[in-house]
Formats: structure tokens, C-alpha cells, sequence
């Protein structure tokens, strides 16, 4: 039976995300998605004027070439993709996965050679860099599992999420890009945190649909070295297969010099992967207002309402502080009432309280405003 909401999804990616223009060559990079949701796509490219190249790709296969591939395959798959993805004008990676943790027997060691051979030369260096492109989750049991939902229920909400008015949040957005280009020092005060650093010189970015589905958050860097305090984060993760509770990491002089987690062996892998990836390269600030709590899916975590994330890792080009590195992980703090609240200040300025925005010319972005 054919989802009108599959349509509705399409019309977002291809005429908001990606803006097709008649003649653009757009790659449909699908892992384990339906594909009605795809020829649903295709349909729209073609009504666009667009050119759809697609690639159907699954988890389990990718796993087995991350266990086998020596450093040969993964550099020679890095090299034909990066020339494809060359020859785009714009990107759609839809992301279903029947397993969260189907990447967690995978060797540290494998999955850095897939960072450093595929990923970065393909998606960070030209996918990221060159194209129009936004990347999506798609609502599989797996995924309603986590958010402790009936698959119905969370494939109800994924599409009311997914299909917001991108526009109204565009609009209303506009004062805290404003507000943060301005700043100099930001402060982050929660349970267990305390944290300051510089954002002055750094380009500022609101995303409003363009490159995320879900989306809903202004993201710019911390000056690399300014970074001091420390932060206890409140929401569960999952980066490269591991599952993370309770991280807690501690900056001196811009550098995490002690982290901890509930799985402490993976961390530290994952910090030690080069030198960059103890140094921050993203602070965003999230206002979603159908996101409300956490589901492990950082695509969803990371746009929830009254949070703020910061990022160990390499930063975005357009909002750069030098900091680079094969890992990009954003880690969530949620500022709610029922995470023990917490305050944002810009320059000594309170703007949010316990997840809510607390001046009046970012009050448009405060859920009950926003159209939740």
C-alpha cells in the first residue's frame, strides 16, 4: 500500500534540503530502507527535472567489509566512491539500521581505516564540502525500541518530526544566530557542569532542514584552546557501535584531560584516535520542539528541545576553528527540569533557563511557540 507520507518526506529532501535545480545530479544513498520510500524519490528527482543516481546499501554487508577490508579495499572503495560523489550536485543518505549495535565487533583499529580511507576522502572532503546534502534516519523497530515505542507510535512521530514547518523555525532562528555571532564567551552550568569557552571569530550556522531530518539547531565552534571546566552529560549515545552512558569529560586549556563513561575502554579508544579528537570542533545550541527526550539516535539527540551539544572532534568547514580529526562525536546535555535544569549564558547574559529561552527575542524559539 502506497504512504502518502512517503511523499510528503520526498517533498521535503528534494525541494527544501536540497533545492533541486532541473539538470542536478542528486546520489540516493539508502541503507536498509523500503524501497517504496525510494522509488518515492525517484518520482520527485524526475518532477524536479533532477538526475537520480541510487545505491542501495546494507548494514550487515557494510559490516562484513569493515571486519575483512585491509587497508587496500578500504582506500580503493574510498577512491571510486569519492569519484562518484565527485560528479554530484547533491546528496540524500536515508539511514535505516534493524541493529543499533551492528557495528560493535568491529576492531577499533578496522573502523579507523574506514574513517581514514572512506569516510573523510568521500563524505567530510566532498560529500560535506561540495554538494547539497542532508542525511536521515529511517524509523525502523530498532529505532522504536530505543524511544520505548510501539513501532506504529514512533513511525507516527518520525514523520511529524521529520515534516515540521522548516520555514517558521528558519524565521525564528534568526535572533540567536544573531545573538551568537555577537557573543564572546559562552557559560554551560548544569548538574555536574561547569564550563566556559570563547566562540569570538567563529562563523555562526542555523540549520533549519537544509543538511539534517530531523532538524532545529545553531551551531558554531569554540575557540580550540579556550575551553576550561567541566561537563557531565545526560543523555545516552552510541558512536561507532559502542554505547556510551554518563559521559563525563574535563578541559584544560581546550584539551579533555579526563574523561570518563560507562564504557571506558571504548572511550578512550575513541579519544586517542588522533590529537584532535581531545579537543572540541562544534558547540550548537537545540530548540526541535517535537524532540523531547532521548532515543540513542544522535540525529534525533542532538535537535532535542532544551539541549546543547559539544563536539569532540573535527569541526565543520563552514564554522571553523582548526581543530581536525578522523572522529566528529556529538555528545548531548539536556537542560530540562527533569535532568536537574540548567542555565546558558552568553557574555555574563542569561539566555536560557532550565531548557527555555529566557530573552525575549529568542522566545519564538521556545517549544510552546515553535508549534509543538
Amino acid at each position: 500500500m502506497h504512504d502518502p507520507r512517503f511523499d510528503d518526506l520526498a517533498e521535503t529532501l528534494i525541494g527544501h534540503s536540497c533545492s533541486l535545480k532541473p539538470g542536478e545530479k542528486v546520489l540516493v544513498e539508502a541503507w536498509d530502507t523500503p524501497k517504496a520510500m525510494v522509488r518515492a524519490l525517484i518520482r520527485r528527482i524526475d518532477s524536479a527535472g533532477g538526475l537520480p543516481f541510487v545505491d542501495l546499501k546494507s548494514n550487515r554487508i557494510h559490516r562484513e567489509l569493515l571486519r575483512t577490508g585491509n587497508e587496500d579495499l578500504m582506500r580503493s572503495i574510498g577512491k571510486v566512491e569519492r569519484a562518484r560523489m565527485e560528479a554530484m550536485d547533491a546528496y540524500i543518505g536515508i539511514r535505516g539500521n534493524p541493529n543499533i549495535a551492528e557495528l560493535s565487533d568491529v576492531s577499533a583499529d578496522q573502523l579507523q581505516l574506514y574513517q581514514r580511507h572512506w569516510w573523510v576522502p568521500v563524505h567530510r572532503e566532498v560529500r560535506v564540502a561540495k554538494t547539497k546534502w542532508v542525511v536521515l534516519r529511517w524509523p525502523d523497530p530498532s529505532m522504536a525500541q530505543l524511544a520505548n515505542r510501539s513501532t506504529e507510535d514512533f513511525e507516527d512521530f518520525y514523520f511529524r518530526v521529520c515534516n515540521v514547518d522548516y520555514g517558521q523555525m528558519h524565521r525564528a532562528m534568526q535572533p540567536l544566530m544573531e545573538l551568537m555571532e555577537s557573543t564572546r564567551r559562552v557559560r554551560v552550568k548544569a548538574p555536574g557542569t561547569d564550563l566556559s569557552f570563547s566562540i569570538e571569530g567563529i562563523p555562526v550556522v542555523g540549520c533549519s532542514g537544509e543538511c539534517n531530518i530531523p532538524d532545529g539547531e545553531v551551531f558554531t565552534a569554540p575557540v580550540r584552546d579556550s575551553v576550561e571546566g567541566e561537563v557531565q552529560f545526560n543523555t545516552p549515545t552510541i558512536y561507532q557501535g559502542s554505547s556510551h552512558d554518563d559521559v563525563y569529560l574535563r578541559f584544560e586549556a581546550g584539551k579533555i584531560v579526563e574523561a570518563k563513561s560507562s564504557n571506558q575502554k571504548a572511550l578512550e579508544q575513541t579519544l586517542d584516535a588522533d590529537e584532535g579528537a581531545r579537543y572540541l570542533g562544534e558547540f550548537a545550541v537545540a530548540f526541535n520542539p517535537h524532540i523531547t527526550e532521548p532515543m540513542r539516535d544522535i540525529l534525533f539527540d542532538e535537535k532535542i528541545a532544551g539541549s546543547l551539544h559539544l563536539t569532540p572532534g573535527s569541526c565543520y568547514d563552514d564554522a571553523s576553528n582548526g581543530n581536525k580529526s578522523e572522529i566528529h562525536w556529538d555528545l548531548v546535555l539536556r537542560q530540562t527540569p527533569e535532568v536537574g535544569g540548567g542555565e546558558l549564558y552568553f557574555d555574563d547574559r542569561l539566555v536560557r533557563k532550565d531548557g527555555l529561552f529566557v530573552v525575549p527575542e529568542l522566545e519564538g524559539l521556545n517549544p510552546q511557540r515553535l508549534g509543538a
